[in-house]
């Protein structure tokens, strides 16, 4: 038989999960210098999706993949780091479910979302703070309209019209 080395023996137990405290200060640092569309920290955004998610009632589950919805999309976090985050599956599985992939239809977007447990919440937050006319005032004419279309059309094929 071989010798065992060090890093052979059983796994130890697992990480404790991330506070909410802990995954906002990830999510920020992950997006630190990025901006939105009108130019203002992405950090902003990812506050005021999470207490919209807080706001509706969501749990601390939806409320970590509000602070990370976008943070594997954006590539602020990969894919691999969100596997091995000490994260619940259900917030692995909601942060996965709005990762829209390159080239995704709509439509297979919204099923996805709405399939996964607890990612339509999220979405409607998510929505709800891109749709906000405060934020849509400060954009041109062309890209509001695009916008307002897009976040329309993804309300109502998650049934929020």
């Amino acid at each position: 038989m071989p010798p065992v080395s060090p890093d052979s023996g059983p796994p130890g137990p697992p990480a404790p999960p991330l506070s909410l405290a802990q995954v906002e200060a990830t999510a920020r640092a992950a997006h630190a210098g990025q901006t939105d569309k009108a130019g203002r920290p992405y950090a902003e955004h990812l506050w005021a999706v999470a207490e919209g998610v807080r706001r509706r009632g969501g749990d601390d589950e939806q409320i970590a993949a509000a602070w990370l919805h976008d943070a594997v999309e954006d590539d602020a976090l990969t894919e691999r780091w969100l596997d091995e985050a000490p994260l619940s599956r259900r917030t692995k599985d909601i942060v996965l479910a709005l990762t829209k992939r390159a080239g995704e239809l709509p439509e297979a977007y919204a099923a996805r979302i709405l399939a996964t447990p607890g990612a339509r919440l999220v979405k409607e937050a998510d929505l709800a703070h891109n749709a906000d006319p405060a934020r849509l005032a400060v954009l041109d004419e062309a890209t509001r309209t695009r916008l307002a279309e897009k976040y329309t059309r993804m309300r109502a094929l998650l049934g929020q019209e």
